[in-house]
């Protein structure tokens, strides 16, 4: 393998966009880097693709554990590289997107998500103290309780099959949470989406909150039915 650190001749030009962006990008506006996290990017390196149950993935760790922890390890570390080159270059928030934890059960989330998220944030921390970071467990379930606690992560992110009232009830009491908007609506617009925008706003008002899809856009969302779902969303603030 090669060292962690060759990742930055690979990835300089998305450095050097972020450069562009902060120059160009109004003062209010944040601008949020965001990396793949560790088993995420495990899942596609090991099959070459998108899978729906990350089977290849877990066929490696199950059968050759030592070889799928050295993998995790290099991927943490360039994880780790890579969001502080990002941060360098202008970016204001670091988002990490586990967006295949859900697969992991027990000691293997522990193991494969929470402990390379902790990891991760702890080395960022160290370097840039004053950049929050964004954790993002999609599909933990319960899991998403004591994750921020867990990890250090300023806000943890929820995808749209967490109820929200939950979610306030027991992620929003340790800190930040972001979300969680089911995608769909960007596509199907009408009332559903204001009342939908709606709720989610007024279960997460007694705490911090940033307001997001539970995941990410589709390529068929309709910008009219973004543009409602933002302005309903200033309307109640």
């Amino acid at each position: 393998l090669k060292p962690a650190d060759a990742i930055h001749d690979t990835l300089a030009p998305i450095y050097q966009t972020i450069r562009i962006l902060t120059g160009e990008l109004p003062g209010e506006s944040t601008l949020i880097g965001f990396a793949g996290a560790p088993w995420t990017v495990a899942t596609y390196m090991i099959a070459g693709r998108g899978t729906p149950d990350q089977a290849p993935a877990h066929a490696l760790k199950d059968a050759d554990r030592a070889v799928f922890d050295a993998l995790i390890d290099r991927l943490t570390e360039a994880t780790i590289l890579y969001l502080s080159a990002q941060i360098d270059a202008g970016a204001e928030v670091v988002k990490l997107f586990d967006s295949w934890a859900g697969s992991l059960r027990g000691q293997d989330f522990d193991d494969y998500c929470l402990a390379p998220t902790e990891r991760i944030v702890t080395a960022l921390k160290a370097s840039h103290p004053d950049t929050p970071i964004i954790a993002f467990p999609r599909e933990a379930g319960d899991r998403y309780q004591g994750f921020a606690k867990a990890t250090g992560a300023d806000c943890v992110a929820l995808d749209n099959s967490v109820d929200a009232g939950w979610a306030a009830a027991h992620v929003q009491k340790d800190g930040c949470v972001q979300g969680n908007l089911a995608s769909s609506h960007m596509v199907t617009g009408g009332q559903d989406l204001v009342d939908e925008t709606r709720r989610i706003v007024k279960a997460f008002a007694n705490g911090p909150h940033i307001f997001n899809l539970g995941h990410g856009i589709t390529p068929d969302a309709n910008p009219d039915n973004v543009q409602l779902m933002m302005d309903t969303v200033r309307d109640m603030a």
